[in-house]
């Protein structure tokens, strides 16, 4: 039979060779002062923050949210993540940066700081999908964030959606026909990251008479924030990549 001191003695020895967790955390469209209370304390007192790293070396979103908030002590771990559809690259990425964040758990709790909100989109989900399917036995959490939509409508100083009112949101990646039946029975339609369809989205608001009730956000909440408020002069803007259109349909049809 065990002592009590001895099955302390194996307790701790097992602790020190335990992984950390990873806890992905939302910290918003960009502003450093949106990020949760919780999520803040969750990044830093973690030893290893992790993060979508930056194109041509520059900062990402998620990183330039945060770097307010990190201690010097902190270990940065950028992410490669590759802006593409092919699914083998994809998935190659994500299991090198499981890879790599597993790595990092065996010296203590990993941050993974996403732009927007850790569930709306993210990339944390692929990580820790890949994380969990190669290591059952890790401990993941997830913190929820400020999503773009949410920002840009602070932003324009109008609600979402009110009452019974019906919200539908398109990724980047649509058709038209898409969009026409999503205009069809939605009071408030979200469109992310629209730049690549802004011209064929034009022309269709314009057919349906919605220019009047559409806008542009580009770079929500950040130093360079834009608004566009009505679309009828602007057909022909070329928007970053984080740009979002939110189009508010002032009438049921029939």
């Amino acid at each position: 039979m065990k002592s009590p001191a001895l099955e302390a003695s194996l307790e701790a020895s097992l602790s020190q060779h335990r992984p950390g967790r990873l806890c992905g955390i939302g910290v918003g469209p960009g502003d450093p002062e949106l990020i949760t209370v919780k999520a803040l304390r969750r990044l830093q007192a973690a030893p290893i923050v992790a993060f979508p790293a930056g194109l041509r070396g520059e900062p990402g979103v998620a990183q330039s949210a945060i770097s307010t908030w990190l201690q010097p002590h902190q270990q940065q771990l950028p992410l490669t993540f590759p802006y593409v559809q092919d699914e083998a690259i994809l998935k190659a990425a994500w299991k090198t940066a499981a890879d790599q964040v597993w790595q990092a758990m065996q010296n203590g709790d990993v941050v993974f700081a996403s732009e927007g909100d850790i569930s709306f989109y993210s990339t944390f989900t692929y990580l820790a999908q890949s994380l969990l399917q190669q290591h059952p036995e890790a401990q993941v959490e997830a913190v929820p964030g400020i999503c773009s939509p949410l920002a840009a409508a602070a932003a324009l100083g109008i609600p979402l959606t009110v009452r019974s009112q019906r919200l539908a949101v398109l990724p980047a990646l649509y058709q038209m026909a898409t969009l026409e039946a999503a205009l069809a029975w939605a009071e408030a339609v979200v469109l992310l990251k629209v730049s690549s369809v802004y011209a064929q989205v034009w022309s269709m608001l314009q057919q349906q008479q919605l220019l009047e009730h559409s806008y542009v956000v580009k770079h929500a909440t950040r130093p360079d924030q834009m608004i566009y408020a009505g679309l009828k002069d602007w057909p022909d803007l070329k928007l970053p990549y984080f740009s979002l259109l939110i189009i508010r349909v002032p009438h049921r049809r029939p």
